[in-house]
């Protein structure tokens, strides 16, 4: 075949269907720039609301929903189902294990899945492969008045629950006192994430151990720390390779996230580290044809590094920044997995030498202060005039209370999101702040 020939054989071949749960405008933006975007036509499955803007997750029903949505594009069109994926944590990234096999397209397993996102499950497969970099850990029943005696861990530790969302209820015990009042809030809570994520545990088969620990249940860490990062990664096929690690800091109070920072500025031999504890732990646990991202922390005091979580799927926080750096956005593996297609990531071609994505907090408010003042499009169209590859996110409306925000964690309310490009740390931290000169949020009782 000459090479005309074969030019006009790769024009006429067909775009792949692709299928993404919970879709919104602002991701598919992103997919209409990744490389060889033209190859694939990206359809919205459920609205995005229901999956961005509650805790109501009826994910039964949503299965449903989703599957009658696409077979009823299949009636009306013809067209093939050729790949259904996501960007999103619980519940999409739990949907799509099930969804993919209704339809016979590529996809992790459900139990490879599981042993990601069931936390107690996950660190006991840890346990398995890399015991020496995770924390002591313990399941309890939030509803036992005795759980805390029962804690066989030292104080301080973490309390979250075996399946979470963000950061959602997730505390730092130092007392009995922390312990009690951090479980007023779970066992009024829990049940938001704990009765849909049991429905999927009831189609999965799970060993005794973890059986009997069903999403009502908590989970106790040992206190592990140093800087974050989160390594992204894929699984194609048996072949496990990471494509970028990106810096998390976080606020003064160690808790709540100031900035993702991308590239990570952590020491080579750290972030070989890293690399090596994922390609230990993804394969023991079975996750394949997946893009995922891993959770570390290294103590520098100690100069040992910590598996914190797994998550089954890429960092939409990240999309962005990954395309100021590298020239796309992660998603584009996410897509190229979902086909069957080996990923081709690149690195280094974007517009900036570093990106990040800020979060403009405020601490030490009530749930009940109201927000007064937002930024106005013409006051964010000076920010985008001035950085013109600025993306300013407001998380808040006039009128609103800081309470009616989703997904937030437990010590401060995120308000505004800002993803910037820069040519360094420092130059990133000062755009951030002429930024915030410039972009006006008042609230009563009047915190700034």
């Amino acid at each position: 075949m000459t090479t005309e020939a074969m030019t006009e054989a790769a024009t006429e071949q067909p775009t792949k269907n692709v299928f993404l749960v919970g879709l919104n405008d602002f991701n598919r933006e992103k997919l209409r720039s990744i490389r060889n975007a033209d190859r694939y036509t990206f359809h919205g499955v459920l609205d995005p609301a229901e999956v961005l803007e509650t805790y109501d997750f009826p994910i039964e029903d949503m299965l449903e929903r989703a599957e009658q949505q696409i077979r009823r594009w299949q009636d009306e069109t013809g067209g093939t189902v050729d790949a259904i994926t996501g960007y999103m944590d619980f519940p999409v990234s739990t949907m799509l294990p099930l969804l993919c096999e209704r339809f016979g397209v590529r996809s992790a397993s459900l139990e490879s899945l599981l042993k990601c996102e069931h936390k107690y499950w996950s660190r006991l497969v840890q346990r398995e492969i890399v015991p020496d970099h995770i924390p002591p850990f313990q399941a309890f029943d939030p509803f036992d008045d005795a759980a805390f005696d029962a804690i066989d861990i030292a104080l301080p530790f973490w309390v979250k629950p075996i399946k979470s969302s963000g950061s959602m209820l997730g505390f730092h015990i130092a007392n009995r006192d922390d312990f009690e009042a951090a479980m007023l809030e779970i066992r009024e809570q829990i049940h938001l994430i704990s009765e849909p994520f049991n429905f999927v545990l009831e189609q999965a088969t799970l060993p005794d151990e973890v059986a009997s620990i069903d999403g009502h249940f908590c989970l106790a860490e040992g206190i592990i720390g140093g800087r974050q990062c989160t390594l992204e990664g894929y699984s194609f096929e048996g072949d496990v390779q990471s494509f970028g690690i990106i810096d998390s800091v976080r606020y003064q109070n160690g808790s709540s996230f100031f900035r993702y920072e991308y590239p990570s500025n952590l020491p080579d031999l750290i972030r070989a580290k890293m690399s090596e504890i994922t390609q230990a732990v993804i394969p023991h646990i079975g996750f394949d044809d997946c893009a995922f991202n891993i959770e570390f922390f290294w103590d520098r005091e100690l100069n040992h590094v910590w598996l914190l979580e797994i998550n089954t799927r890429v960092s939409q926080s990240h999309s962005d920044i990954f395309e100021k750096v590298d020239g796309q956005t992660n998603q584009q593996v996410t897509i190229q997995v979902a086909c069957g297609e080996r990923p081709d990531f690149p690195a280094g071609q974007g517009m900036y030498d570093c990106a990040g994505k800020f979060f403009w907090r405020v601490f030490d408010v009530d749930g009940d202060t109201v927000v007064t003042q937002v930024p106005s499009e013409a006051e964010i169209a000076i920010v985008t005039e001035r950085f013109p590859a600025a993306v300013i996110k407001p998380q808040v409306e006039v009128g609103g209370r800081l309470s009616d925000l989703i997904e937030q964690d437990s010590y401060s309310f995120a308000i505004c999101e800002l993803y910037l490009g820069g040519g360094d740390t420092k130059d990133l931290l000062d755009r951030y702040v002429e930024c915030r000169e410039l972009l006006p949020f008042e609230f009563s009782p009047g915190v700034a």
